[in-house]
């Protein structure tokens, strides 16, 4: 398929990478023109616009929040043309952004409108599992659209999850979904905070937890960065943390459902960030507790 990849950040880069290795035709951009020097060099087509990325059968945008989707979606002066006014009738835009809800059906309507197709396909797994194609990728759209772009989730993923026609769908899982792992951090945090005072070390404390109560990913990962004091370069930074509590908050406004620990949340990450933590991984967020119990502040030397 040709493809135009719009996003080149530690997750972009490696999916656009992924879709070449299966060869698919790639044209990336990102705002910053450099970004893509790496993908050309495996074969991939550089774009000097949105509009330049918008010329195949689809574009996947993976951009960091609702403000830089919106931009190269509907077109600002920054970015020329948008991907609605630059797509030929009949071509799709896969959004693997996590967004809020309320985007997710914007997009999808104004795609409608302009007889283009729109499917919501966020992901989760870090960095390095985008690198290995192991994501997990939560899709929602038009089914014959959906069976249309699916060797772009074989290509990046290990499993696709298919929600339904709703794109909106799709969107929440994925911001249900960061909302668990970030109550998870939280959580794994205080309790290291309170073994490890008492002088027990955390990464025999972490084995102790991921060999039997939970044998999970999410834990061994995360509580493996936590044990290590792991929190720099960021694999996904602390701003984007409080972003997706804050869209979990919002869905749960919308939806008139309390979330009492997503506001929990929202407040260890301004924490975090007043601090200067904001440019940490976020799983930094799960340190405050042993700073605040005397420990040194994961964002100063």
């Amino acid at each position: 398929m040709k493809i135009g990849f719009i996003g080149l950040g530690n997750m972009g880069a490696a999916m656009a990478a992924n879709l070449i290795k299966a060869g698919h035709e790639v044209t990336a951009y990102n705002r910053s023109p450099d970004k893509a020097a790496p993908l050309v060099t495996m074969g991939a087509q550089p774009a000097a616009s949105v509009a330049d990325a918008c010329r195949g059968d689809l574009v996947i945008t993976m951009l960091a929040n609702d403000a830089a989707v919106e931009a190269v979606t509907f077109g600002t002066g920054d970015t020329g043309a948008g991907i609605l006014g630059s797509l030929s009738e009949g071509a799709i835009h896969v959004s693997s952004s996590t967004v809020s809800t309320a985007l997710a059906e914007r997009l999808a309507h104004a795609h409608s409108e302009a007889g283009q197709g729109f499917v919501s396909a966020p992901v989760f797994g870090r960095p390095e599992a985008a690198a290995a194609a192991k994501l997990f990728v939560v899709v929602a759209g038009a089914a014959t659209t959906v069976a249309t772009v699916s060797p772009v989730f074989d290509a990046i993923g290990q499993r696709t999850f298919v929600l339904g026609t709703d794109p909106a769908a799709a969107s929440l899982v994925k911001i249900s979904g960061n909302f668990l792992i970030a109550s998870v951090i939280e959580s794994l945090g205080e309790a290291m905070a309170l073994v490890s005072k008492a002088g027990v070390d955390k990464q025999q404390y972490l084995d102790l937890l991921t060999s039997t109560l939970f044998d999970a990913p999410v834990y061994r990962t995360y509580g493996g960065l936590l044990a290590r004091e792991e929190f720099s370069p960021a694999g996904f930074a602390a701003t984007l943390g409080l972003k997706d509590v804050k869209l979990a908050l919002a869905a749960g406004d919308e939806l008139q459902v309390p979330l009492p620990v997503a506001s929990l949340l929202r407040d260890r990450f301004l924490t975090l960030l007043a601090t200067g933590g904001g440019e940490l991984d976020w799983s930094a967020v799960g340190a405050l507790s042993a700073w605040e119990a005397g420990a040194q502040h994961p964002g100063r030397e």
